[in-house]
């Protein structure tokens, strides 16, 4: 293979990723839009739902995002009664981040979305464990592209 050949996207390990992240996200939109909620939300309060009161770092880091990235996110939550911020009384720089009643009811609504997203993901032509696989893969990938990088 010439050197030029490796800059064809075809031939490009980050596309692929990056272009079924961005097919699945919309895949997920139906689901969530009967929820009047975006992707990011939804992230955000799986974290929650999971474990109220997380810092602004921790969902930071959950999501593998800066916390710059992160904050309009929360306020725009915020906003519209999902959650809400408040500064650690021992370290006044933390903000803690908790469900309010609104993003707390959200989770019986929610709880179907998964199935439904694998349901509507699986053909003949993609399994359920081609799925799963692809899910394993990528947390190894995921797992080892955060060990290597110090800046994340």
């Amino acid at each position: 293979m010439s050197d030029y050949e490796y800059l064809k996207l075809d031939n490009q390990l980050c596309f692929p990723v990056y272009a079924a992240s961005r097919l699945i996200t919309r895949e997920y939109q139906p689901f969530l839009e009967k929820l009047n909620i975006t992707y990011p939300q939804y992230l955000v309060l799986m974290i929650l739902w999971e474990s109220d009161g997380k810092t602004v770092n921790q969902i930071a880091d959950r999501l593998i995002l800066n916390t710059n990235t992160v904050t309009p996110l929360l306020k725009r939550m915020e906003k519209d009664n999902l959650i809400f911020r408040k500064r650690s009384k021992i370290d006044e720089r933390v903000v803690n981040i908790y469900l309010t009643e609104k993003g707390n009811k959200l989770k019986e609504d929610a709880i179907k979305i998964p199935m439904q997203l694998v349901e509507s993901l699986s053909s003949d032509v993609l399994k359920i464990e081609d799925l799963i696989d692809l899910k394993s893969k990528l947390n190894t990938l995921i797992t080892y592209l955060k060990n290597n990088d110090k800046n994340i």
